[in-house]
């Protein structure tokens, strides 16, 4: 039996109480949902076309005849839309978004295929009895960092030449572009690529994200359905449907949904243990540096164009020309080292920025003017550089991944520091990840290793050119982000004498573990994972869930003579819009005290301590004590501004 809109229309003004869903955190990883579905009744959805729908524990199972629609009761315009769908031989399966009713009684709007090659999104209309009368596919958003795709290119003129190809449906991974290089040696990968076709017979994920003319969507949790322009005329509000096609039944469970239009900011909040100074609240930067500029005797603080003097931090003086980013649209996407590299006794300041070469701007000796500038490296290939001690001589290295794929560790030339700095090889060329960096001795041979998301890197007993031994390890997670997070920590963290790893998994998505070290009486390294903190589905330290781990550091916060890990969350990390989890999350900034606890897994866990809800981490953070009270401080420059949060922390050391 076919049932036509008009009685869709009646459905559509019941109450949304009346709706069997219930709220909860929701099984959707990448979002927190307003309501799931979990009931054994279909009240508040509607039936259209030749299609059986039933529900039963929790899922939604539809049979088709000819295909047909279950249509609920409540309008959205921009949404998050997950479930698991399971499919049967022969079903072919969708998800209708902004169903919108016109003037024929019919419906238009977004349809997401989930058939089996056919994962594609397209503006489909339908008539009255919900048969399809029009299905086009959407053109691509071009897989861009946008929150608004573009109007349409012109039609070409008759003669004019083709356009070039694409990359493929809605910006997604097409056949060709750039392929990362191989493993050096043929080792095989640590860190596996996630599958991201569908899982015949099985349960598989579905999330969408329709905001404003985009639609964005995931397949298992990674790039396997194309998406693409949700132009206005192709439905602007409207309802949600399920859909069953062809032969074969299809199986929801999970249904989720989440009105995108509210943002919802939590009264501001800073720990008891710390006392907040913002130093500036504008966007310029998102990694700080301390050192005394000045020459005074008192730590200086560095965040962007603008040096900050010590001891109140009230005085700023502009190193090169201040310019503010815009928060929705632009990044400072670096982060910013300070330290003598001229040799002539005042600290200068590099800038290290993801696909530009390094900037060096040079102190002035307390001139009242802005600094000389000079490019002394290549391209930076890595969204994150350390500034370290590599061989103990006492002066610091600066270590990057270069335009080569290599981690490179580069130093200026003494006799000529403003030009071009020696790079000496760590790695060879590899598919190194582009985030994710640390140095400490793994094996404590005395002798300081490099880390990276897909290992580390042993130093060689006399430090030569050329790579340095390779030890695979999977220090980060593919999903639909790839896998890296921010500095990495190396420390003792259960006091068993061998040096652990903490680090956040993706600077883009998900994920902080520490890595407990095992060493075998031969004395090869392993590393045992311990999660601290997943995503809105997993069980996380203290109940605290945020996602673009992108900055962190490690120090001993609390005065127990134990480092403690410093993170938080690069608020719009990817610019205002969907394209990462949970984007609108609350910016907070957060220290995990190490607690050694024979009872936990490994012998130790990780208490988070909030310090500020309102602000969040950028790619780095300082730590220092820069009132000399024996208690480190904690620096950041981020979206909202530049802070200090000052150290009160009872007992400190």
């Amino acid at each position: 039996m076919r049932h036509s809109f008009g009685s869709i229309a009646t459905v559509l003004a019941v109450s949304a109480t009346q709706l069997l869903i219930t709220a909860a955190s929701g099984p959707s990883r990448n979002f927190l949902p307003d309501d799931v579905f979990k009931g054994s009744s279909l009240t508040g959805w509607q039936r259209l076309g030749d299609a059986e729908w039933t529900a039963q524990n929790g899922e939604i199972v539809g049979t088709p005849k000819s295909g047909g629609w279950l249509v609920l009761n409540r309008t959205y315009q921009d949404v998050g839309f997950y479930a698991s769908f399971k499919c049967s031989s022969g079903c072919k399966p969708g998800v209708l978004l902004r169903a919108e009713k016109v003037a024929s009684g019919g419906l238009k709007g977004i349809f997401v295929s989930l058939a089996p090659g056919d994962l594609v999104s397209y503006r489909v209309t339908l008539d009255a009895n919900g048969a399809e009368t029009s299905r086009e596919r959407l053109r691509p958003a071009g897989g861009g960092q946008v929150r608004v795709a573009p109007p349409a290119a012109p039609a070409p003129q008759p003669g004019a030449a083709p356009a070039a190809a694409g990359r493929g449906a809605a910006g997604g991974r097409g056949g060709g572009g750039f392929q990362p290089p191989q493993m050096p040696g043929g080792v095989e990968p640590p860190i596996a690529r996630p599958e991201t076709g569908l899982k015949e017979g099985d349960w598989n994920d579905v999330e969408l994200v329709l905001d404003a003319n985009i639609l964005r969507a995931f397949l298992n949790d990674a790039l396997g359905l194309a998406g693409g322009v949700a132009d206005d005329d192709f439905g602007r509000f409207g309802s949600i449907a399920l859909y069953a096609g062809g032969t074969g039944e299809v199986r929801f469970k999970d249904v989720s949904f989440k009105d995108l239009q509210p943002r919802v900011a939590q009264p501001e909040q800073v720990s008891r243990r710390f006392r907040m100074q913002t130093l500036n609240e504008f966007y310029y930067s998102w990694g700080p540096a301390v050192a005394d500029f000045n020459k005074d005797g008192t730590p200086d603080i560095v965040a962007g164009p603008y040096y900050y003097l010590g001891p109140d931090y009230n005085t700023a003086r502009e190193i090169y020309m201040a310019r503010t980013v815009d928060a929705s649209s632009g990044y400072f996407n670096g982060v910013q080292y300070a330290y003598d590299f001229t040799g002539d006794g005042w600290p200068d300041v590099i800038n290290a920025l993801f696909t530009q070469p390094t900037i060096l701007y040079v102190n002035p000796k307390g001139d009242s003017r802005r600094w000389d500038s000079y490019t002394v490296t290549d391209n930076l290939s890595s969204e994150i550089a350390l500034l370290k001690d590599l061989d103990g001589d006492g002066k610091l290295e600066y270590l990057f991944k270069d335009s080569n794929n290599q981690i490179v560790a580069a130093t200026p030339d003494p006799a000529n520091p403003t030009g071009n700095w020696k790079k000496m090889a760590i790695t060879e060329r590899g598919p190194w990840t582009n985030h994710g960096m640390g140095v400490g001795d793994v094996n404590r041979d005395g002798r300081p290793d490099v880390l990276n998301g897909y290992g580390w890197f042993e130093q060689p007993a006399k430090s030569v050119e050329g790579p340095w031994i390779y030890h695979p390890a999977a220090f980060g997670r593919w999903t639909r982000s790839s896998p890296g997070g921010a500095e990495m920590a190396v420390y003792d963290v259960n006091g068993d004498g061998l040096n652990d790893v903490v680090t956040s998994l993706q600077a883009h998505g998900w994920g902080l573990s520490w890595f407990e070290q095992k060493k075998a009486a031969d004395g090869k390294i392993a590393f045992v994972e311990h999660p601290i903190m997943g995503d809105f589905s997993t069980k996380n330290a203290g109940n605290v869930t945020f996602s673009q781990l992108h900055g962190s550091t490690f120090a001993d916060i609390d005065g127990d003579g134990i480092p403690d890990f410093i993170t938080g969350k690069r608020f719009w990390s990817h610019l205002d819009n969907w394209i990462d989890p949970d984007p609108h999350g609350a910016p907070v900034l957060y220290v995990y005290r190490t607690v050694r606890n024979p009872k936990a897994p490994g012998g130790a866990e990780f208490v988070p301590e909030l310090i500020h809800n309102r602000s969040g981490i950028g790619s780095q953070a300082a730590v220092v004590d820069l009132n000399k009270d024996g208690a480190v401080d904690i620096i950041t420059s981020t979206k909202r501004g530049t802070f200090v949060f000052w150290n009160n922390w009872k007992g400190a050391k």
